[in-house]
């Protein structure tokens, strides 16, 4: 019997087919590489704003820790890809903005950011996440 669990949700933007939203297996959670989709429409928003780009990425790992019995509280590391430098500062405050939100005890997640490029044209960050659940 496999402790492997396959996470779904519609809060988050429908995964593609050679991957999963996320998988929980133990208390282990792993959140796939999320970007600024919207869940409703299925597409890129905010061509050029990578503040409003993180903030959707953000909260797009969120919908799939928060299917998967978790909270952003529970991450210990986030990684994030960005397309430029020159954004670097941009996102960063988005992201301490959304930390401060919602990880209220202050005991703050790791983080590795990355400069890349990134599978789909418009999208400026992409951010995945390793939680522990329990």
């Amino acid at each position: 019997m496999s402790d492997t669990t396959v996470i779904r949700t519609e809060g988050a933007p429908a995964p593609a087919h050679t991957f999963s939203q996320g998988i929980k297996k133990g208390n282990m959670l792993q959140v796939s590489g999320q970007g600024p989709m919207d869940p409703v429409t299925n597409k890129y928003i905010a061509e050029g704003d990578v503040r409003e780009q993180t903030r959707r990425t953000l909260e797009n790992v969120k919908a799939i820790l928060e299917a998967g019995g978790a909270s952003v509280e529970d991450v210990l590391m986030f990684r994030v890809y960005l397309t430029t430098r020159d954004d670097f500062a941009a996102m960063n405050d988005v992201y301490g903005e959304f930390i401060a939100e919602n990880v209220p005890s202050g005991q703050l997640p790791c983080r590795t950011t990355v400069f890349v490029d990134l599978p789909h044209e418009v999208m400026l960050v992409e951010i995945d996440a390793l939680a522990v659940t329990g």
